[in-house]
């Protein structure tokens, strides 16, 4: 097919259907959720905690948490574990914790018996390294956001996102990959910045979560790549 990019070692593309095209096809998927699944992800299993991805918010989320002995993160707050990055920092090693999230953690679920990291600027350069250890053929995949109606948006900060973890990356590259890493390079030097401005970032900020953009645009500070082993994520 034309759409798995199969001619290319490695490939990108969006969202749920990107990871169902992609999957079957490559040695590794990375799914990049900037703003905020994978930034808490790589929080957290750097702290060596294990982070269930859950894909809904209901009382399943309650039943499955209680079946795995996890903390369930709740409501955004950097009180209690939520989806907010800084709320991930007092993550105890060990420590189970269930996330819900309607991208990175539904696209979690979708990758099947294919080796599958999650990645972010934190960590874009560990990410890509186990990444390569997998195999050449690596398909990137920026989760996106929701519009109202459910559709995907793409979302600037995955771009970017994905951009700085393919910037780590050999091999024949396909245009969709090569775009999304020159769009990180050509915004390198400010790319904390156009988050912060971009539609993602503003929501945030403008609800007071400037600490988490702030946290989440830290570049390559973090050695941990976390995994998806046994339906959770752990630092490997």
């Amino acid at each position: 097919m034309w759409f798995d990019q199969q001619a290319y070692h490695v490939r990108c593309e969006w969202g749920a259907t990107g990871v169902r095209t992609l999957a079957p096809s490559v040695d590794v998927v990375v799914l990049v959720d900037v703003l905020s699944f994978s930034t808490c992800v790589d929080v957290a299993t750097s702290r060596e905690a294990i982070v269930y991805p859950f894909a809904w918010k209901d009382e399943r989320a309650t039943e499955f948490a209680a079946q795995v002995d996890g903390v369930l993160a709740g409501p955004r707050s950097d009180t209690h574990f939520s989806l907010s990055p800084v709320s991930m920092q007092s993550a105890a090693s060990r420590q189970r914790i269930v996330l819900p999230s309607p991208n990175g953690a539904t696209l979690s679920s979708l990758t099947g018996t294919t080796p599958t990291l999650t990645g972010c600027f934190r960590n874009a350069a560990a990410v890509a390294h186990r990444a390569r250890s997998f195999g050449p053929r690596i398909g990137v995949v920026p989760a996106g956001e929701r519009w109202p109606d459910g559709t995907l948006r793409p979302a600037l900060e995955d771009w970017l996102g994905a951009g700085a973890i393919l910037a780590h990356l050999d091999g024949v590259t396909s245009p969709e990959a090569h775009a999304a890493r020159a769009a990180f390079e050509s915004h390198r030097s400010t790319f904390g910045a156009v988050i912060a401005a971009c539609a993602s970032g503003r929501e945030l900020i403008e609800r007071g979560w400037e600490h988490d953009v702030r946290l989440a645009t830290e570049l390559d500070v973090s050695a941990t790549a976390p995994f998806l082993r046994d339906g959770a994520y752990r630092a490997e």
